[in-house]
């Protein structure tokens, strides 16, 4: 039977209309020549996917996220004669896999729905999907899946499988006499089941008997063997393999009768969920060979011996796919619809022309990696990144913390390489660029509590000590308002709310409360309101009732009851006095007051709504001074300059690479116990970025033509402080605006370096969304190097770009991945792609020489991607923060989103923004909270400072 053939027999004028559009809209971005006839076929639910056929071709079985009450997977039938659609598994729990059997009207499936906690975990999935806290779709191996089989015409459910793991994945023979499926029992078996590993790569294929129930084990692979189905001889299997870090999967093919494996594709990509054509002449499959989330289509023959054939070319989700009994109907699982969210479709399957393309396509050399991969010959001289990567790295330069002695060395090394190739100064005085940074707080030796009536004095870092979010100052203590748990949480449908200041005389008073969240809330509690319980938030509450002070001391439920440690990295400051207190130290006090710390605090913690109250008779005269140290350090910039005026008198390209790591781990390491301490070399972090930088300068300079032909200059920098929050970078793009030639840019594009070490099969270039003209200039650029490229719209990348992009710049970056050695002291010299970072270089000299042809490139405008942390945000202002340090509080911004909120309300970069909505901002803590509570389509108020101005615009936040 025939796609559009099934459109007669669904009688519905909805689905036919939205079939017909998405047929006019899908079928120009397909080859025609293999599918025609585009429609899709399921559309309720959040999600579908997985169709496939019944032995007559008259029917589907398929999953679907549409049951009511339960976010998970459920199996349906859809009858394609008369579009009857119909539950077949239980509504409980999750399924996935349905296969029917070829002979009985039964489906075949796996499920949990004897897992007793399935009604749980359907409530708490269903809450999270509420609170915007699911993350990204992944798929869930739980332990209890289980193979079952429906009679279709009883009713009645037939259970195959007992074995604690994932038991999924599976298909029938085309007799009925076997079971093909995925499972990770093996694990379970020989483990303990509580060990929280990646059980996915201990998935194996097993070979089960219909009758008998006797299981076979039919792979032993370190890695995820899945998805297999049999071919229409019944003699053998297809599968996909993933390599043992998830990276890279392979389809294979199995002899049943001699187990004998053989891989058939060799693409180094995601290649996956392999079909066996009726014929049994060829398979298809999917593959994100054009991308990371780029899934398309392809067919290669059952052998592996031929170069695989492309079948679909659209941007996104084509996966899944099965052939009808006839070979003559396809069907796949696709996100080409109005939603973006995955559905089914149905097209017409043309078998003799994808014979005869196959018979067509040359064979496939055995070393080749990808059907797009050529080698590319480098000619010219030989380059010197292996030198630079190996000094960068090396003991010398103690992994370039930022304003570190082996970060000036490097930047001299730069320097002399610039000056070594006839770059000249940026500022004309110097290769150097300083800038100032905040290097780490401290608490002052003359920091001190003292009791004026016994004229105790408290023991600084044992008796107390200051948070590093605290302000500094002097006063005396009177009294204390004891306030609980300090927490004020707002009523909601679910929660009658809780507000431990209720009554209590809080302005200019000095607050003490307990840490964390009553310990006898129950976890679900706890989880949903922690954020309250921190300390920054109880801070904040304090100081926007006007308290002058909080001090945290533990409840009795912590037996030891230590102080909190004060953080040196602390940078944001909060407009309150906080202490950390022994609970010697409030024990005294409360005893004072005739009470007893342990009794109370023991009423507190049971988690009721209890009345705080006045603690006095108190002499406590307190000095804090915490001492916010300041360091200095530098970019090194330097330019080329293409008409030889000794003037940077154009608009430019700039070329830019951060030279700073972590040092010995002071920021952001992953090192082991055993490495902590250790010089982290950050090779490929950002070692290979710089390297890729010189690299490009000497090739610019190979040929004079090259820089003369060009209708810009070229400005080359190396920033430090990006791992401490894009600091350097930040520095140098807030005097862009001086820079623009009348309304015309200063820099065309700025383009970047960073972790470009590890190349191994694909070079990703991030930002290409940034500009309209990008695809079109990479591609011309690539064609004599022919690098297999993952091209990535997204914009929003947390590396330097953000201080560019957010000025109206095009950007673009290039990455070639993260890896077990990331912020580690493994980060070495010696596992570095030297060939890679060449071609790096050499692709990015072409994209700065092809830009010449193309004029001015256009800036793109992207709104951020939502985060779990973002969704929570209902409203959309278009702000782009500067994580950059500034003496002021406030939240700085680096710019503004074109054409969003912010911008139409007149929001600039370098503005501080104070006030929103009539909540203070002091920090970007302040700043998310706010963002919170308003309401978009509404008019707000916010307060910036610019230039030493107080301003006050009006802004209409957008729903995200």
């Amino acid at each position: 039977m025939q796609g559009l053939q099934y459109l007669k027999h669904m009688n519905q004028p909805f689905y036919i209309a939205v079939a017909l559009y998405l047929v006019s809209s899908l079928s120009g971005e397909q080859n025609k020549d293999f599918l025609s006839n585009i429609f899709q076929l399921t559309f309720e639910g959040n999600r579908s996917g997985e169709g496939y056929f019944s032995s007559s071709g008259s029917k589907i079985c398929y999953q679907a996220e549409a049951f009511p009450g339960n976010p998970f997977y459920q199996i349906y039938q859809l009858n394609l004669e008369n579009g009857s659609n119909s539950l077949v598994s239980s509504g409980v729990g999750k399924t996935t896999c349905a296969w029917f059997h070829p002979k009985k009207e039964a489906v075949l499936y796996a499920s949990t729905h004897h897992d007793l906690s399935s009604l749980e975990k359907q409530k708490n999935e269903l809450q999270s999907r509420k609170d915007g806290l699911k993350k990204k779709y992944s798929w869930d191996y739980d332990k209890m899946y289980e193979l079952y089989v429906k009679d279709l015409l009883t009713g009645d459910e037939r259970r195959l499988t007992h074995n604690l793991g994932y038991d999924a994945e599976c298909a029938f023979s085309p007799d009925g006499s076997k079971i093909v499926f995925t499972s990770n029992r093996h694990f379970y078996e020989s483990n303990d089941s509580t060990d929280n590993h990646n059980i996915s790569i201990y998935n194996e294929l097993y070979l089960m008997d219909y009758e008998t129930g006797k299981v076979e084990r039919l792979t032993n692979h370190l890695g995820y063997d899945g998805g297999p189905f049999f071919d229409y001889s019944g003699e053998k299997v297809c599968w996909r393999r993933f390599s043992p870090d998830g990276h890279n999967a392979e389809i294979y093919v199995m002899s049943l009768k001699t187990r004998k494996e053989r891989k058939i594709t060799h693409l180094n990509a995601m290649s996956w969920a392999p079909f066996f054509h009726p014929s049994d002449k060829y398979i298809i499959f999917s593959t994100n060979l054009h991308g990371f989330q780029n899934f398309e289509l392809y067919i290669v023959d059952t052998a592996g011996e031929k170069v695989p054939i492309r079948i679909t070319n659209r941007e996104g989700f084509d996966s899944l796919p099965t052939f009808s009994p006839d070979g003559n109907t396809i069907s796949w699982t696709s996100n080409s619809t109005p939603t973006k969210k995955s559905q089914i479709f149905i097209a017409d399957w043309n078998h003799d022309l994808a014979l005869l393309a196959l018979q067509e396509s040359p064979q496939r050399e055995s070393n080749s990696s990808s059907v797009l991969s050529v080698p590319y010959e480098n000619k010219v001289n030989i380059s010197e990144a292996r030198n630079h990567v190996n000094y960068l790295s090396s003991s010398e330069l103690e992994g370039r913390y930022t304003g570190s002695k082996g970060m000036k060395k490097a930047n001299q090394y730069v320097a002399n390489y610039f000056e070594k190739h006839e770059l000249l100064k940026f500022d004309s005085q110097s290769w150097y660029q300083d800038f100032t940074f905040f290097k780490s707080a401290k608490i002052s030796d003359e920091s001190s509590i003292k009791s004026n009536a016994s004229q105790e004095n408290l023991k600084l870092k044992k008796d107390w000590s200051p948070l590093g979010f605290s302000e500094s100052g002097k006063g005396i203590i009177t009294q204390l308002v004891f306030a609980g748990y300090g927490l004020r949480i707002p009523e909601t449908a679910d929660f009658g709310g809780y507000d431990s200041y209720t009554h209590l005389e809080v302005k200019d008073n000095w607050i003490v409360c307990l840490r964390k969240l009553p310990p006898q809330w129950n976890q679900e509690k706890k989880d949903k309101f922690y954020y309250h319980s921190t300390l920054r938030k109880k801070a904040s509450v304090a100081r926007d009732l006007g308290a002058k002070g909080i001090i945290f001391v533990s409840d009795s439920n912590e037996s030891e009851g230590k102080l909190i440690s004060f953080d040196q990295s602390t940078r944001e400051t909060i407009s309150i006095h906080a202490l950390s207190v022994s609970r010697r130290v409030i024990e005294k006090i409360f005893s004072v007051n005739n009470r007893d710390f342990n009794l109370q605090s023991k009423l507190f913690e049971k988690g009721d709504l209890r009345m705080g109250y006045t603690l006095k008779n108190i002499d406590l005269t307190y000095d804090i001074s915490i001492i916010r140290n300041k360091g200095i350090c530098q970019n090194t910039i330097g330019y080329l300059d293409s008409n030889n005026n000794n003037r940077l008198d154009k608009p430019y390209i700039l070329i830019g690479a951060h030279m700073d790591h972590v040092g010995r781990g002071q920021t952001g390491s992953r090192a082991s116990k055993k490495d902590k301490g250790k010089v982290h070399p950050g090779a490929d972090d950002n070692g290979s970025g710089v390297s890729a930088l010189l690299e490009i300068i000497r090739l610019l300079k190979l040929d004079p033509r090259i820089l003369k032909n060009l209708n810009f200059d070229i400005v080359l920098a190396t920033w430090s402080g990006e791992e401490i929050g894009l600091v350097g970078s930040s520095h140098y793009a807030t005097q862009l605006k001086a820079q623009n030639h009348g309304k015309q840019r200063a820099v065309l594009a700025y383009l970047n370096m960073d972790m470009i070490g590890r190349l191994k099969d694909k070079l990703t270039i991030h930002g290409v969304g940034s500009s309209s003209h990008w695809r079109k200039i990479i591609q011309k650029a690539n064609i004599p190097l022919r690098i297999n490229l993952n091209l990535q719209n997204d914009s929003h990348i947390p590396t330097d770009t953000t201080s560019f992009y957010a000025k109206g710049i095009p950007i673009l970056s290039a990455f070639t991945g993260l890896h077990d050695d990331y912020h580690s002291p493994t980060d070495s010299a010696d596992k570095i792609n030297y060939q890679g970072i060449d071609k790096c270089a050499q692709l990015f000299t072409r994209i700065i020489t092809t830009l010449s042809d193309n004029g001015e490139i256009d800036y793109i405008s992207q709104s951020a991607p939502s985060s779990s942390n973002r969704a929570k945000l209902r409203a959309y202002l278009g702000t782009i923060p500067n994580y950059s340090q500034t003496d002021q509080k406030g939240v700085l911004l680096s710019g503004v989103a074109q054409n969003g909120p912010a911008d139409l309300a007149g929001l600039e970069s370098g503005d501080l923004i104070i006030e929103l909505s009539g909540s203070n901002i002091e920090n970007i803590y302040d700043y998310t909270e706010a963002i919170g509570k308003i309401k978009p389509g509404k008019k707000h108020n916010v307060k910036v400072m610019r230039n030493g101005n107080l301003k006050t615009l009006t802004i209409i936040p957008k729903a995200r």
